[in-house]
């Protein structure tokens, strides 16, 4: 029976798999790191307090990419290139949702507008971030392997996203709410476009280097396609909604360490 916890089962089973995976995350994270770290030094002068929730931000992510890197290592693996197709922050940059990465290279200082534009674009990103954790911590909490990762991960996801619902519902109250809403539909509906995508790469390496018969691969990208279909109808609007988030201020203070792995 397939079900997401049996696929990554075999994932997280095979030394192969669990490699490309890893690698693929880990590449995802620090790219993320590397992102917010820029953004939070170009941050415009009448937003400079949000600076430290930016680069704490950033901090987390790159903890993240270490965290896989250390489960590499425990396996005596080495990370291996990320092909291409399977490069979500790139594929979305691609389609022109987020900051693009020459304005981030420069050394011009971003305008309130772009700093909303990274807001609205990782609260859609976040909330993808926070429901695969979520899933994983679900099926693999306890795994003696990969469990305290993930539950470190997921807990650091759902501080990311409380922290985008605070910073965009202040902001709107500022009078960025046009701007905001704009760049929500439009980052969630090219999200899950890309989403869609970058799975059916990454079950395609999978299922070569798991050796799927043509029915269960086939079986598989039906599901990534029929999941699609089902954001495109209607699951894309909770990516875009702002409440009021429970844990506040969750990005107010420094990282959590992450001992053992980093």
């Amino acid at each position: 029976m397939l079900s997401a916890r049996s696929l990554f089962q075999e994932i997280v089973d095979d030394d192969d798999a669990f490699q490309l995976f890893c690698s693929i995350a880990a590449s995802g994270e620090s790219q993320g790191g590397w992102e917010n770290a820029r953004i939070a030094a170009l941050v415009p002068e009448g937003m400079r307090d949000l600076a430290p929730k930016i680069t704490r931000h950033g901090a987390d992510e790159d903890k993240h990419g270490r965290i896989f890197q250390a489960l590499l290592r425990k396996r005596g693996l080495p990370a291996v290139r990320v092909p291409p197709e399977t490069d979500y922050t790139m594929l979305l940059e691609r389609r022109g949702i987020g900051l693009a990465h020459e304005k981030l290279r420069g050394e011009q200082p971003l305008t309130e507008e772009d700093v909303v534009v990274y807001l609205a674009h990782s609260r859609v990103t976040e909330q993808r971030a926070a429901d695969q954790m979520e899933m994983l911590v679900r099926y693999f909490g306890e795994h003696p392997e990969v469990g305290r990762a993930v539950r470190m991960i997921s807990h650091d996801e759902d501080n990311h996203l409380a922290y985008c619902h605070e910073e965009l519902l202040r902001l709107a109250r500022a009078g960025h709410g046009p701007t905001i809403h704009r760049v929500l539909r439009e980052s969630a509906l090219a999200e899950i476009s890309v989403y869609r995508d970058v799975s059916l790469a990454v079950m395609d390496h999978m299922g070569r280097l798991l050796r799927w018969p043509a029915p269960k691969a086939a079986a598989l990208a039906a599901g990534i396609r029929a999941m699609y279909a089902y954001e495109r109808f209607c699951g894309w609007h909770r990516m875009i909604d702002l409440r009021v988030p429970q844990r506040r201020d969750a990005l107010g203070g420094p990282p959590a360490p992450a001992p053992g792995f980093v």
